[in-house]
């Protein structure tokens, strides 16, 4: 279910228009951050993204949403427009973003009609006023019967500030004042908020990876086609569910190199692995149907390689079990072997089979969410290492004699990912047959179920005892 929190909401203003007038550039700027893919070509943006913005003590929450083409037959832009309306329902307020280097047509006149219908304080920014000069032209844009027209230049800044205090005017304070000045009196009775595990639901184009992301949230924040490559931003959105607090994070499907075209192809798989990078466990999603192969072994080296805990989600999995005649149960422990065998680097990710369309084995899916975001954050103490270290019979790992080092002790540096500091007689890279070795050693006695362990060397400095001084006289 959606994120449920007892301190009310800051208001929202939603930002929509056109494809390509500058959107997702305007969204950028007002909350300071780059979240929207910006970029030439139309239709970059497809789901609804949100951010929050903090101007003179106000809060205001930021919907960017996808070019609006009004009665678009097509698929994913009728499904931008479903999303876009969403956003409008919730909105407090609305700004509408034309471009003006771009001439009036129907579309504009449609959208500024409906937008007019739905009575909320309305705002039209005329973007790409990028010079005092211009700005006598944009008053050619009153034509859409829209009367709170600002002139502003999103990618340099210019006007936005009069915008946004003309917005934060129509929409009343007082709500916002009585939850700041009654939080004092409920923070003392307030329940700690439980730790957020943000999880980025990563895999290549079409694998069902924003299918996941609504029926696991409840919600349908993520634009869903049969289309491979429809979801480009990132999209997130927040849940509490037993106790545990999750940020999901849909992000773009990557693909290899070389097959991305379109610039915000390219700038949407750069932006996965960048929130890939920023996430505590990654869901790698697995087609079923077409099986794992080399690209799913490429993405979950990624989320391997940055340290993030990971669970294997093969999906559409309902499809499989109802093709094979000897049961899903025998057919599902081939499957695991298969996924090993391809994914042997991620031998410590559990797998869990689901039907994301049908929303079956969720259940199970939360349990292993809930285990590995535990096991991330665990802690060993160092008497506990140190116990441990007695127990390992290091003659055992097969590793050139020249290269052996002699452990004198180990310690847990950090967690998520926990990071191991082994201190040695040599200050030498560990050879990786003797970094497998412990790591399997310390899997069997301590668990650290879904995450990689990190082991560092650590050469102890000797400490060289002067010699005794002679009793002087």
């Amino acid at each position: 279910m959606p994120e449920n929190n007892s301190k009310p909401q800051p208001p929202i203003l939603a930002i929509v228009g056109r494809p390509n007038v500058g959107k997702s550039t305007l969204f950028n700027r007002l909350i300071g951050a780059r979240r929207a893919i910006v970029g030439d070509e139309p239709g970059i943006t497809r789901d609804r993204l949100y951010g929050e913005v903090t101007w003179n003590g106000r809060r205001l929450r930021v919907i960017d949403t996808g070019g609006i083409i009004p009665d678009e037959k097509d698929l994913i832009p009728s499904e931008i427009f479903r999303q876009a309306r969403m956003a409008l329902e919730e909105a407090g307020a609305i700004v509408m973003v034309v471009d003006l280097r771009t001439e009036l047509a129907a579309p504009d006149m449609e959208l500024a009609r409906l937008l007019r219908r739905l009575n909320k304080p309305l705002f039209l920014a005329v973007n790409k006023v990028d010079a005092q000069k211009l700005e006598a032209e944009a008053e050619n844009f009153r034509t859409l019967g829209i009367e709170n027209l600002f002139p502003v230049s999103a990618e340099h800044g210019n006007g936005v500030a009069e915008l946004l205090e003309a917005v934060l005017e129509t929409i009343p304070e007082s709500r916002e004042r009585e939850a700041e000045d009654s939080e004092p009196e409920t923070a003392e009775t307030e329940p700690a908020k439980p730790q957020e595990t943000k999880v980025a639901i990563i895999g290549h184009p079409n694998v069902g990876k924003s299918t996941l992301l609504n029926v696991l949230t409840g919600t349908s924040r993520a634009i869903v086609t049969p289309i491979a490559g429809t979801t480009r931003d990132a999209v997130d959105e927040v849940m509490e569910k037993d106790g545990a607090r999750y940020r999901f994070i849909d992000t773009a499907g990557i693909r290899r190199k070389g097959k991305t075209h379109l610039m915000a192809e390219k700038l949407s798989v750069v932006m996965a692995r960048k929130h890939l990078e920023a996430a505590d466990v990654a869901l790698l999603v697995i087609d079923a149907v077409e099986g794992v192969s080399a690209l799913d072994a490429n993405i979950g080296g990624y989320a391997h390689e940055s340290g993030r805990s990971v669970i294997i989600v093969v999906n559409k999995w309902d499809l499989v079990s109802r093709q094979r005649e000897d049961g899903p149960a025998a057919s599902r422990e081939v499957y695991e072997q298969q996924v090993r065998r391809v994914l042997k680097f991620l031998d410590y990710a559990p797998i869990v089979f689901v039907s994301a369309s049908e929303g079956k084995n969720l259940e199970k899916l939360f349990k292993a969410l809930e285990q590995v975001a535990a096991e991330r954050r665990k802690r060993i103490s160092t008497s506990q290492m140190n116990r441990f270290l007695e127990t390992v019979d290091f003659e055992r790992a097969s590793v050139p004699h020249r290269q052996k080092v002699k452990v004198y002790y180990m310690t847990q540096a950090h967690a998520s990912p926990p990071t191991f500091i082994l201190f040695t007689d040599k200050d030498v890279k560990l050879h990786f047959s003797y970094e497998r070795f412990l790591e399997n050693q310390i899997r069997k006695a301590f668990g650290f179920i879904g995450t990689p362990i990190w082991i560092k060397n650590r050469a102890r400095k000797k400490v060289e005892l002067a010699p005794k001084s002679r009793n002087r006289r």
